[in-house]
């Protein structure tokens, strides 16, 4: 089965969030969160901080990354590992794979048009804000 990661990285206010928007299919134009393939033999959080300097040009030491949730998708032999963290101080994005975008955090990223992943990018943050607490405090990666 193969991973995939997807990181929720908010700035140091946690007043926005790091999307991107997609030059390519799937869900070409639309906004996503960053991420990418896990590797064969890497693990899911190695991979995650590798994606987000690959992508993003932030290094492991400017967030903390704490692992949220995961979905297994049977039918497409896949699974994602959902990560979320917030910025240590903050840090000038750039990358080249996909437009770059800090988005306020008062949208409806439950809107298909707009939004990657069928709702599920709304969903995600919706599950961080009820762990705000645990995952925005925390000090260790998970």
């Amino acid at each position: 089965m193969q991973g995939y990661n997807v990181i929720l990285l908010y700035d140091v206010n946690i007043e926005h969030l790091l999307l991107c928007k997609r030059k390519k299919e799937p869900y070409r134009g639309r906004m996503n969160l960053i991420g990418g393939k896990i590797e064969y033999g890497e693990n899911g959080i190695d991979s995650a901080y590798r994606e987000m300097l690959e992508e993003a040009n932030v290094e492991k030491e400017a967030v903390d990354l704490f692992h949220v949730m995961d979905f297994k998708y049977y039918m497409s032999d896949c699974y994602v590992e959902v990560y979320a963290g917030k910025l240590k101080y903050d840090v000038e994005v750039s990358g080249d794979e996909n437009e770059l975008i800090w988005s306020d955090l008062d949208c409806d990223f439950f809107d298909m048009e707009a939004y990657a992943g069928e709702g599920n990018i709304g969903h995600m943050i919706e599950q961080v804000k009820i762990n705000a607490e645990l995952i925005f405090n925390n000090s260790s990666t998970k």
